[in-house]
């Protein structure tokens, strides 16, 4: 462990060099859903708004900048399944607006993103949350107070005052790939761990379309159930698009 951590602590840039209108391919950009999703009540071409929830490195991202999209298609589940076509378009920083194209590497329920928050330690109502050991979503421990965030016994990454960092690492089973358009910086992760891939905490949603593959930067969801909705306060971590192979 002594040594992965090494790893991580060398990849962490001393001063990154900041791009004032662009955001580097491969970059995450984790945010909390501002409006809800839901296929009953948005319509084509309506404005969503998520926020960013960590400074992005080597970026002029901060959190709390706001993250804008557009519904590109709405299917009520008048045919048996709802459908909800969207895409994120640009991030509003105190410099300007910076357009992205982005797709979906994981989404988690707003009752997924409570949970992560909740110290191990609940129990014990002396432990401060900044020292606190808690569950990241895709199940990585965050030991905070000068620990790491750990996969197993691997080191993977760094705890900060609002979320982690740590290099992306591959999903087989979710089809998900670690570092891409070789971006292996350190990225902000926020509550989701290295390999988070996929839907967490959600009933009968399935990702249809993650954006990557054409039409690009356009994220499918569908339901099996008879409605389709995302609550506000879910969280979503999005990539800034690099080469297009179909995996998030």
């Amino acid at each position: 462990m002594k040594y992965a951590w090494i790893l991580v602590a060398a990849l962490l840039p001393a001063s990154a060099a900041i791009a004032q209108n662009s955001i580097p391919p491969g970059t995450l950009l984790p945010i909390s859903l501002d409006t809800g999703l839901s296929a009953a009540r948005l319509h084509a071409g309506q404005t969503i708004h998520g926020r960013v929830m960590q400074d992005i490195p080597g970026t002029p991202v901060r959190r709390h900048n706001l993250v804008i999209g557009h519904v590109v298609e709405v299917q009520a589940a008048h045919s048996g399944q709802a459908r909800l076509e969207i895409s994120f378009d640009s991030v509003k920083t105190r410099d300007g607006v910076i357009p992205i194209r982005a797709d979906l590497r994981a989404m988690a329920s707003m009752m997924a993103v409570e949970d992560a928050k909740i110290p191990e330690e609940m129990a014990d109502r002396a432990t401060p949350p900044e020292v606190a050991t808690t569950e990241q979503i895709g199940g990585e421990q965050v030991y905070r107070g000068g620990g790491p965030v750990t996969a197993g016994d691997q080191i993977v990454g760094k705890p900060l005052s609002y979320g982690v960092l740590g290099v992306p690492r591959p999903n087989v089973e979710g089809d998900c790939r670690g570092a891409v358009g070789g971006n292996n910086q350190p990225q902000a992760l926020w509550l989701f761990s290295t390999d988070a891939c996929g839907l967490y905490g959600f009933d009968g949603l399935q990702i249809q379309h993650r954006g990557r593959t054409a039409p690009a930067g356009q994220i499918v969801l569908t339901s099996t159930k008879r409605k389709l909705d995302v609550a506000s306060g879910s969280g979503l971590l999005l990539r800034i698009e690099a080469e297009q192979d179909g995996r998030s």
